[in-house]
């Protein structure tokens, strides 16, 4: 396991490995429960510099084919025009801008999200899981991290009035990563 005393020795380039990772969103159903969601494909590229974590760079790029909420019904709902039209829209993409330590183990990764070809700048907190090899020789990092949208922001506004007043669901959507990379040369 790497602290943060001995970053250094992360530098260099990474990439996701989306099979042991997850990208996902919840969102509030109906006003009283929450829905969870994730993409099961995706993929991206991290380069860390441990001596100057400010010069990190992040890209991911999401299918949004690939969405599930384990409900097919509503999976065919959200590809649709109504939510994410992904016959106009197949990709969601998050390129970093800027990277900053915040202490031993947390780091804010501001970048550009772009969903519907609509693009905000957005800052996630990333909190630092660990590094170990793995049984293949591997070397893998780990980063977990979440961030609150309005899906409105992007173009994302179908909704439906409820009898009992309030909406079908949220216009807040909370965005979560759990990364694992694996180290490059």
């Amino acid at each position: 396991m790497t602290t943060a005393t001995n970053l250094s020795e992360l530098t260099g380039d990474y990439v996701i490995d989306a099979s042991h990772s997850r990208i996902g969103f919840v969102a509030r159903h109906a006003m009283v429960t929450k829905v969870r969601g994730a993409f099961n494909e995706f993929d991206g590229k991290i380069k860390i510099d441990g001596d100057k974590p400010e010069n990190t760079t992040a890209e991911v790029t999401v299918k949004v084919a690939t969405i599930d909420t384990r409900n097919a019904q509503r999976d065919g709902h959200l590809t649709t025009n109504d939510f994410l039209d992904v016959e106009t829209y197949p990709e969601i993409k998050f390129v970093s801008t800027s990277a900053k330590q915040v202490d031993d183990g947390n780091f804010e990764i501001t970048g550009d999200l772009t969903i519907k070809d609509v693009t905000k700048s957005i800052t996630i907190p990333f909190a630092f899981e660990g590094v170990a090899v793995d049984p293949f020789g591997n070397t893998r990092v780990g980063f977990e991290g979440s961030h609150t949208i309005n899906r409105k922001d992007y173009g994302v506004t179908w909704n439906a009035a409820l009898e009992t007043g309030g909406v079908l669901v949220s216009e807040k959507v909370v965005l979560e990563f759990e990364i694992s990379a694996i180290k490059q040369g």
